[in-house]
């Protein structure tokens, strides 16, 4: 009988590597880190050139491999066949990588139709060479294009360099995938719907971003009568925004309705949950808004999933995943009883709170030359750094380079269409008193104030609350001069207007 090969040290090493870097979250510091050691190389060596240096080094790997007559993993045994496996899976991943990002772009312009996988021969039977059965190799197939997705909409979708960006990128990765992807391919591909999602930040953060991030990014199985995926990714994901509808209405919205069952019923009408397919997710926005009568509803959804349209009794099953979200408050909406807590538990699976645009700002300045260089290519088609550099200049002269964006990145976007119609932008000030509290909380919890700009923020805070210098003075030991010195440089930083006793 024929001795079954075995790895040297050295490839042992390299693919125990290379299987770490797989199961990594691609957006934690952990990931870039075993990507430099795969591509022997620091990190001054731009991205592009170490995915070069990772895909060399790996056929290098892969052609010692084959030399050695290693090229399927039922050639080896105990824990070299799971190293082998995994690294397979990496190896077949990067190999068609390419061509998931262009399948999405496909599918992206064709929107709900499933578009056809051009490549799924080539991949499937490079799998099963590779030692995976037929039923494996579609499955992984299917999460390939999973994982690729989620790399999409997560990238691109919630852009920025700082910290705060950089962890909701790694925790919207973990709350379709886990902590440990190795966990979800083992056991909750094909379960993910259980697992609720709720969404927290201020209003224009980019809630809806992140929701769709997550809701585009669920598993979708590959049909091989047809040679495509059961579903388009465009189609599976359905927002809601529960605050535009009045009360009598958003239960029609949600659960559908039966001819007849009100005034207005004229026909039949389906609602988000039965419009949802099993590989889809719903996202309810603003769910702080709803009443208790139908948040009853919501949860019992959400527990025995199971509902009933409006006018009807027959009970209809809903197999997708729900992600909500609301910008109020939620610790004083359950203290006021106006949140649920059962309902909040329900929801609670991961909750993820989306930072403010002047987090961001404090913490990487360069965040919003990014922010504006991504809505100048929206608007114009071209990231000119022309462009990018007027509406820069404008905004640091008005409303100033330490306005607090009460709109965030809603409020940005329309900042910029202001300044390319007007060559103007003032700010939403009214706005802007009520959250020197929030601003200043959130650049002592950042370590983004030194001591003048403190002090500027706090005397500016409790003028705005007690509307006299003296008062002010007061309260800080300070004299009146001082406090009002202060004062008028940080109105001058967050705003042109002049301030008046």
């Amino acid at each position: 009988m024929p001795t079954k090969p075995k790895l040297t040290a050295e490839q042992r090493e390299f693919l125990t590597l290379v299987v770490r870097a797989a199961f990594s979250n691609p957006f934690s510091d952990d990931f870039e880190a075993l990507q430099l050691k795969i591509a022997g190389c620091d990190a001054s060596v731009a991205p592009v050139e170490r995915i070069k240096l990772t895909v060399e080094r790996w056929n290098d790997q892969l052609h010692k491999l084959h030399m050695a007559g290693v090229t399927n993993l039922k050639q080896v045994e105990g824990e070299e066949r799971e190293i082998l496996r995994n690294a397979f899976l990496y190896e077949i991943y990067h190999r068609f990588m390419a061509a998931y990002d262009q399948l999405i772009a496909d599918q992206i312009a064709a929107g709900d139709r499933s578009v056809p996988v051009p490549f799924v021969n080539k991949a499937l039977t490079l799998l099963e060479r590779r030692g995976f059965s037929v039923e494996d190799a579609r499955r992984y197939f299917a999460i390939f294009y999973q994982i690729r997705r989620a790399y999409f909409f997560i990238d691109r979708g919630l852009i920025g360099s700082s910290a705060c960006m950089k962890e909701i990128r790694r925790q919207l990765w973990n709350s379709v995938f886990t902590h440990d992807i190795r966990v979800y391919e083992r056991y909750l591909w094909n379960r993910m719907e259980d697992f609720s999602t709720l969404l927290l930040g201020e209003t224009g953060t980019g809630k809806g971003a992140a929701a769709a991030a997550i809701g585009r990014s669920g598993f979708i199985p590959f049909d091989d009568k047809r040679d495509c995926f059961a579903e388009s990714f465009m189609r599976s994901f359905i927002a809601l925004n529960l605050s535009q509808f009045p009360e009598a209405l958003i239960e029609s919205e949600l659960f559908g309705h039966k001819k007849g069952a009100f005034t207005g019923a004229i026909a039949d009408h389906q609602g988000v949950f039965a419009r949802c397919s099993p590989c889809g997710s719903i996202f309810l926005d603003e769910s702080g808004d709803v009443s208790i009568p139908v948040q009853v509803k919501l949860l019992q959804v959400l527990q025995e999933r199971t509902f009933s349209p409006v006018g009807g009794h027959e009970k209809f099953r809903f197999r997708g995943r729900v992600i909500a979200a609301t910008n109020k408050p939620l610790e004083k909406l359950r203290r006021s009883g106006q949140f649920r807590d059962d309902f909040f538990y329900r929801l609670c699976s991961d909750v993820i709170t989306v930072p403010p645009l002047r987090q961001r700002i404090q913490e990487d300045p360069c965040e919003l030359d990014d922010l504006i260089g991504l809505i100048v290519l929206r608007l114009t088609g071209d990231r000119t750094p022309e462009m990018i550099g007027m509406v820069r200049s404008v905004l640091d002269v008005s409303p100033g380079k330490n306005y607090a964006w009460p709109g965030n990145v809603r409020e940005l976007e329309q900042a910029v269409r202001r300044i390319l119609l007007t060559r103007r932008y003032e700010g939403d000030h009214k706005a802007v008193a009520p959250d020197l509290r929030g601003h200043l909380l959130d650049g002592i919890e950042s370590g983004a104030l030194d001591a003048d700009a403190l002090l500027s923020a706090y005397c500016a805070l409790l003028y705005e609350r007690h509307r006299t210098y003296e008062e002010v003075a007061r309260r800080t030991n300070l004299d009146r001069r001082t406090v009002k010195a202060y004062v008028h440089k940080h109105r001058a930083k967050d705003a042109p207007a002049r301030l008046t006793e």
